[in-house]
């Protein structure tokens, strides 16, 4: 192509981009404004809408809005899934037409609408009801032809919007197998099968805490993916219902777990069959499948669930460290031990091994000479935290004075502990002035 033809090609496709880009913004902005140039097919406020009806070949599927909640009347009573509802009610409140194909259709069978393949019902608040009929696909496959009932004018609509509205009781359904409130839980109890019984509730500072078998520390952030897992766990409805509970019967018994918010306990029982597992939930009628990551979060036992950290004052500085060679105390910005400032850096060094320690087993009995001994003040004065660690042997062990568990630790992290204890130092003094 001579330099001059390739000149010219560029510029037609520079010309034909910026068409295409002013067009499109255009659109988009029409959209947004409310412009006369966008082809509104039904326009009805956001809550404004209190009944929908689909209506295809196969069956007819009402959803009303009941008290203020969305409710699947149709073909069963089923409480409703109010995102999917939402979805519907938005696509359908506010339906702008793709392009409009024939004004004055006289003849409706070559889109598909002399027997749509969905009728869409719409009742809103004060009567008004519109109707929608969805026929065949166009062409291209990128969208359906639609019209009101009662008018001759066909209008084409994206397929994604047609997906929006084509839903089935599935789709609609509330799928949640339990409903309680998280924010106003009491209790949760774990009976995982052939594992003794952990119940958990909330201690003075609103954190979790094992009751059962007995009271002692609870690792927060496992109890809160439980009781996450229990929240989110959804129904798996592409597995026959008569399959599922077969499946359930002839399965073995995985954990039973009990939530207790305001309203009352609500009980969930998980069993597996082969490499599936299956739940009964007294919130929801009926057997169905769940995901394996479910099923695995309930087969826990008590130690999964157990703090495995020794010191509970996380991130939160101490304000206070009483070693049986020396206290200190923390003003302002500095580490006092009595009238002496000691170094900062030593200090910290001292707490981020308290912090670090971690629990390696978790002992029944457990004895031995002391090692070391400690006493951690923090969250304003609040917690006050006493450990004594004693050895026997190569094994470390430690307890704390306000439960009657022993824990197993490190050896190594032990030695650690006690080298940083020793390191802690004054603070090196101001340097002299320069003389001028």
């Amino acid at each position: 192509m001579k330099p001059t033809g390739l000149l010219i090609a560029v510029a037609v496709l520079a010309v034909l981009g910026g068409v295409t880009w002013w067009s499109n913004r255009k659109q988009a902005a029409a959209a947004k404004s409310g412009d006369s140039s966008v082809t509104k097919i039904l326009s009805i406020p956001a809550d404004g809408i209190q009944e929908v009806r689909l209506k295809n070949a196969q069956q007819t599927v009402d959803v009303k809005r009941e008290n203020g909640k969305w409710q699947i009347t149709r073909p069963e009573p089923l409480p409703a899934d109010t995102d999917a509802v939402t979805t519907l009610t938005s696509a359908l409140s506010s339906l702008n037409a793709d392009s409009t194909v024939d004004d004055k259709a006289t003849d409706l069978t070559p889109y598909g609408l002399k027997n749509p393949g969905l009728e869409v019902h719409v009742a809103e608040k004060g009567g008004k009801s519109d109707d929608l009929q969805i026929g065949d696909e166009t062409p291209t496959g990128s969208g359906n032809y639609v019209k009101l009932a009662g008018s001759p004018r066909v209008y084409t609509i994206s397929t994604a919007v047609k997906n929006n509205i084509d839903k089935n009781p599935n789709d609609l359904r509330d799928k949640r197998l339990m409903n309680f409130d998280s924010d106003k839980l009491t209790r949760v109890d774990l009976q995982p099968a052939g594992k003794p019984e952990v119940e958990f509730g909330k201690n003075g500072q609103n954190e979790w805490q094992i009751l059962k078998p007995r009271v002692q520390r609870a690792d927060g952030g496992q109890v809160d993916s439980l009781v996450s897992n229990l929240k989110d766990v959804r129904m798996d409805l592409t597995e026959d219902a008569q399959k599922a509970t077969a499946a359930f019967n002839s399965g073995t018994k995985v954990a039973t777990a009990i939530a207790t918010d305001a309203n009352g306990p609500q009980t969930i029982e998980v069993r597996k069959d082969k490499d599936n597992y299956y739940a009964k939930s007294s919130a929801v009628a009926g057997i169905y499948k769940v995901s394996s990551d479910f099923g695995k979060s309930v087969d826990k036992s008590l130690n999964d669930f157990r703090n495995k950290k020794l010191f509970e004052f996380g991130f939160s500085d101490p304000s206070k460290i009483e070693l049986k060679s020396a206290t200190y105390v923390k003003t302002g910005d500095k580490w006092m031990s009595g009238a002496k400032t000691m170094d900062n850096t030593t200090v910290q060094n001292l707490i981020d091994k308290l912090r670090d320690l971690s629990v390696t087993t978790f002992d029944e009995k457990g004895g031995g000479e002391p090692a070391f001994e400690v006493t951690v003040t923090s969250n304003m004065g609040k917690r006050v935290e006493h450990v004594t660690i004693t050895k026997q042997g190569s094994q470390d062990f430690a307890k704390r004075n306000d439960e009657p568990g022993i824990y197993g630790v490190d050896a190594k992290a032990v030695e650690d502990l006690q080298k940083a204890a020793t390191d802690v130092k004054e603070a090196a003094p101001p340097a002299p002035a320069k003389k001028k």
